[in-house]
């Protein structure tokens, strides 16, 4: 299932604010509220649902700048930031490195800038994902989130993980297979899976990476997912048989 991407604007500044939103409805993501001050921030993280991605200005109203809040964000929250800065002195920049932030954009800042910082954060959190560990005794490893961003013509999308079925290469492309909709990325297999979660994705074939999960039927030379038959190759197929939960 494809989902917005959303993202929470925290900046005190109510042109360019705006200008912001526009830009990222125009990119095709989703914003969930402008807020200007750090409290305001808390009280909205306590009774909605959490934003995919928090666009934070540095210089806020009240007592917390947009650091402190960070921090006071993170005792409760895992959530990407991306700084916004007109004040890029050093003391600055340092302090705001230390909450870890995903990019930092300084100020006045063009719409292709706004567009990168975004996915260059995504593939920070898809390489989270990748490499979150398996829990001790279960095939499908704990996840700190259960999607990854694709980039769809000139856009990111959510894509549920869960709903991916199976990637197909093709030659330099792969195409992404979930429950209702086909993604061409201009990635290749092997790039496509060092940013998928394993073990519940596996390469089973050098054309084909599957989702574990979703699988219908399985033999020795093959396996059947949504009705499409893809080939085991000979040195995957005891890998992937020890991996099938089997009563």
């Amino acid at each position: 299932m494809e989902v917005k991407l959303k993202v929470l604007i925290v900046e005190d500044e109510m042109l360019l604010a705006a200008e912001l939103e526009m830009n990222l409805e125009d990119l095709g993501y989703e914003v969930l509220d402008i807020l200007s001050s750090g409290k305001q921030v808390l009280d909205f993280l306590k009774t909605n649902d959490q934003p995919d991605l928090i666009l934070m200005d540095i210089q806020l109203d009240g007592e917390m700048d947009g650091i402190e809040t960070v921090k006071a964000i993170q005792k409760q929250d895992t959530i990407p930031i991306i700084y916004l800065t007109a004040n890029a002195d050093d003391l600055h920049f340092k302090l705001a490195k230390e909450t870890k932030p995903e990019a930092f954009l300084s100020k006045p800042f063009k719409k292709i800038e706004l567009q990168r910082a975004i996915e260059l954060a995504a593939e920070k959190m898809n390489l989270r994902v990748a490499n979150q560990p398996a829990e001790k005794g279960h095939v499908i490893p704990f996840l700190l989130h259960n999607f990854i961003y694709v980039k769809n013509r000139d856009k990111l999308v959510k894509v549920i993980i869960h709903d991916i079925q199976y990637i197909e290469a093709e030659r330099n492309y792969s195409r992404i297979y979930t429950s209702n909709k086909e993604y061409l990325l201009a990635m290749t297999l092997k790039d496509i899976e060092a940013k998928l979660p394993s073990p519940q994705f596996m390469r089973i074939h050098r054309s084909f990476i599957i989702n574990i999960t979703r699988i219908d039927e399985a033999s020795s030379d093959h396996i059947i997912i949504n009705k499409r038959t893809i080939p085991i190759s000979k040195s995957q197929r005891n890998e992937l048989l020890q991996k099938l939960p089997t009563l």
